[in-house]
């Protein structure tokens, strides 16, 4: 006599039209970070978003002396400096500042 063996699952496993499925998150905003500096010969941006390493984002220069990032953020609010040639500097257009426990101001980015 043949008996009827029911397969086996695992607890988690749920049949595909039960599977709720998620969406997908909206893309985080790219934010375009410019640094004005003809003389520089390298220009990375430091900050929340990456750690503070100094060398973990460089910026690529243009011709008319600038030197260009774009950063996929999430919504939030970041802290950054431009690392150039090595030395940190606030983004002198920055619209918002704040206070470092270094004694100076480090720039402040707003993304929505």
């Amino acid at each position: 006599m043949k008996t009827k063996t029911t397969p086996r699952t695992s607890p988690t496993t749920k049949p595909k039209a039960t599977r709720a499925r998620k969406a997908a998150a909206p893309p985080a905003p790219a934010v375009t970070l410019k640094f004005h500096s003809p003389e520089a010969t390298e220009v990375f941006v430091a900050g929340s978003f990456n750690d503070w390493q100094p060398q973990a984002t460089p910026l690529r220069s243009t011709r008319d002396g600038d030197w260009k990032g774009r950063l996929k953020l999430a919504p939030g609010r970041y802290e950054y400096l431009f690392v150039v040639d090595g030395t940190w500097l606030p983004d002198p257009v920055a619209s918002e500042a704040a206070p470092n426990p270094f004694g100076g101001w480090n720039s402040v980015l707003s993304v929505r």
